[in-house]
Parts: structure tokens; C-alpha cells; sequence
């Protein structure tokens, strides 16, 4: 076990790095981050910014003799990186696992051979591989890169051949996925926590609304039936186990309108839906990722209270200063903003949390407060 006082060191300085690093400093660790972005939200928080670019040399080795181990806090980490710095530390999760989540051919390949199921999919390689992928597939289906994409970017939905052709065209020709559109009734995550000796840690899974390509809310306990709270449970653990994963994973889920449960994709890291935890449970994913990275057994995952987790996004600056204090005399949510200096449309600037004892309730708050919290809602919301 790596105990407090030790360093450990997180490749990526964005939000979910600076969250990791105020729960290891918690807990009594010092935190080196590794990022090239001088102003990343991480970086003013950690005991070390080290500026360098991810396969800066001499960096990974001040980060591999300065640190007790590393762990990363985006999938798009070279996987050099990660071998170079694993095969002097500890490094969780490893570069097998990280080489799984962030390409999604491998991904869905992975999910499939295990007999999970996903959307039907065909990897596309290049631009011969679409006329087979395009009968394959009951239109419409989305084009998405295999690498790289995130909040809805890197994707694009295509009706025919013809457009999956362009829009091809349109990716540089990257490798993609061509994946079937399924009719949406619900989405949800699991969130999970797997140690060094297999130990795993499970959250309740948290129903998901996306807008626009990105998360809006995360509602806890979800509102669907415990059988597909078991089920979604049940496959992210054989993910987990099958990659003999160590870390802190978000497995994301599909309901379709004739019921079927489909695995969408997973993170190797912290999730945005399951920020909930740091306020709505006995151990948040971002203390689960502390301990697992240093080698300590999952904290409980115990739901504390009903939670419905807001993101907040730069497009709330454009009309004005969000009026936080209505957020404040809402005494039953907790405000989290990441730090960034500049707001942008679509950019994840924080979120809140509304706590109540029903996710009904804790809904109801939440939408009143993202009412009046907005610069361009009248005095009286």
C-alpha cells in the first residue's frame, strides 16, 4: 500500500485531474501533475505542474522518480507514455486496459467477444469497408472516430452510403466505427471501483439525459427497474474483471424503446455522471481513484441521499454572470466549478448537485436552480 505523504501523479490537468488531486490532498497525498496547458485547473491546484508534453522524456522521468505511482485522468494519454512510465512505477489503470477505452474498434470488439451487447457496429478502416458496413446495417447509423472523440464530437450521423462517404471524407478518413442509430428510451452508467487484488466497489447506476452530444444530468437512483440496475451492474463487472482493470471505470449504457440493455462505451477513469458521488456518497469516485491507484481496498460506494448531478457549461456566461446567488440559498445543492478562465459554448465550466430524499424531489430542485441561476431568467425565478 502507498500510504499519506507519498506523491502520486496525474497525466492530464482538466477538471477531473483537479478533482483527483483535492481528494488526494484530503487524504494526506501530494499530487504532481503532468500537462503542457500552463492555465489547466489542475495545474493551480497540485503540489507540481510539470508543463511538458506527454512524451516529453525528461519529464516522465522526473514524474517517474518524484512519484509512488500515476495515474491518468483522460484515455488520449500516448500509450508510450504509459509504458515508459509503467515499467518504472505503478501506473493504474495500465496501458492494456487505456489501449482498450480509447479506440473504439478495439472497444466494441472487446464488448462483443465477450458476448455483451452493443449497437450493431462494422470497423471501417477505410473507405472500401463502407458499402459492406452500410448493407450490414439498418440505416440510420452514426460515423464515429474511433479515437479522439468525446461530448458528441467526432461523429457524425449518416442516412446512405453516399453520405456515409462524405462524411467519411469529412473525418480525414480516420479509422471509425459505422454504428447503428437505436431507438433511445433511457441511458444510464455504472461507475466502479476495482482494486489491486480484484476487490471491486460498485455505485448505483445513475440514469443519464445528454443534450446536444453532452451530459446535462445524472439522476441517482435511476428511475428504471432493479433488473436493469443488476444487468448493467452484472456487464460492467465482466468488463472490469476481464481486463483485470485497476482503477476507478464508467461503463455507459443504452435502454432501447423494446427494452433491450446495450453497452455504449467506457471510460478508464472518473465519469462526469458520477460527480453525484463526491456529495451523495460515503466515498466519491474521486477518493476510489486515490485508492486504487495506491493500492488500498474501495471505500464504500453507499448512497447517502437521492441526487440529481447539473452540469454547467460556458453557454450560461454568454448572457451574463450566472446569478450563483440563487444557487447559495438553495441549501440542498453544492455548487463545483473546475477553475477555467474562459467560458465557452459546450465547455464543461462545473456543475451542481441537488440533494433530496426522492430523485423526484432532487429533481425538482435542480431544474429550479438551473432557472435561477440563469443571467437571463426574470428576478423572481
Amino acid at each position: 500500500m502507498i500510504l499519506p505523504g507519498a506523491t502520486l501523479g496525474v497525466l492530464g490537468g482538466g477538471q477531473l485531474g483537479r478533482m483527483f488531486t483535492l481528494a488526494a490532498h484530503s487524504m494526506g497525498y501530494k499530487v504532481w501533475v503532468l500537462d503542457p496547458d500552463p492555465d489547466s485547473p489542475t495545474g493551480s491546484m497540485a503540489d507540481r505542474h510539470l508543463q511538458a508534453a506527454y512524451n516529453d522524456t525528461a519529464a516522465l522521468d522526473e514524474m517517474a522518480s518524484g512519484c509512488a505511482a500515476v495515474t491518468t485522468e483522460f484515455e488520449n494519454v500516448p500509450a508510450e507514455t504509459l509504458e515508459f512510465l509503467e515499467a518504472r512505477i505503478p501506473v493504474r489503470p495500465g496501458s492494456k486496459a487505456v489501449a482498450i477505452a480509447r479506440d473504439r474498434i478495439r472497444e466494441k470488439s472487446f464488448i462483443r467477444d465477450l458476448g455483451l451487447p452493443t449497437a450493431d457496429f462494422f470497423a471501417i478502416n477505410s473507405a472500401a469497408d463502407l458499402e459492406q458496413a452500410c448493407a450490414g446495417l439498418t440505416m440510420p447509423a452514426l460515423l464515429k472516430t474511433a479515437q479522439f472523440g468525446y461530448d458528441g464530437k467526432g461523429q457524425i450521423g449518416v442516412n446512405d452510403l453516399a453520405q456515409a462517404r462524405l462524411a467519411f471524407d469529412d473525418l480525414n478518413e480516420a479509422p471509425c466505427v459505422l454504428e447503428e442509430c437505436v431507438q433511445l428510451e433511457q441511458e444510464l452508467s455504472v461507475i466502479l471501483a476495482r482494486g489491486t487484488d480484484g476487490q471491486t466497489a460498485v455505485y448505483p447506476p445513475g440514469e443519464n439525459l445528454h443534450v446536444k452530444g453532452i451530459l446535462d444530468t445524472t439522476c441517482v437512483p435511476g428511475r428504471f427497474d432493479d433488473d436493469v440496475a443488476a444487468s448493467a451492474r452484472y456487464m460492467a463487472l465482466k468488463l472490469a474483471n476481464a481486463m483485470d482493470y485497476r482503477g476507478v471505470l464508467a461503463v455507459e449504457f443504452f435502454i432501447t424503446t423494446d427494452g433491450r440493455l446495450l453497452i455504449n462505451e467506457m471510460a478508464p477513469r472518473p465519469h462526469n455522471s458520477g460527480h453525484y458521488t463526491i456529495d451523495a456518497c460515503l466515498t466519491s469516485q474521486f477518493e476510489q481513484q486515490v485508492r486504487t491507484v495506491c493500492g488500498l481496498p474501495p471505500g464504500s460506494t453507499r448512497l447517502l441521499s437521492a441526487a440529481v448531478m447539473v452540469n454547467v457549461l460556458g453557454d450560461l456566461w454568454s448572457k451574463g454572470p450566472p446569478r450563483w446567488q440563487h444557487l447559495f440559498a438553495e441549501t440542498h445543492t453544492n455548487l463545483h466549478l473546475y477553475g477555467k478562465e474562459e467560458a465557452r459554448p459546450g465547455r464543461k465550466m462545473g456543475h451542481f448537485t441537488s440533494l433530496a430524499d426522492d430523485p423526484t424531489e432532487a429533481m425538482r430542485i435542480a431544474e429550479r436552480v438551473r432557472v435561477a441561476i440563469d443571467p437571463a431568467a426574470p428576478d423572481e425565478a
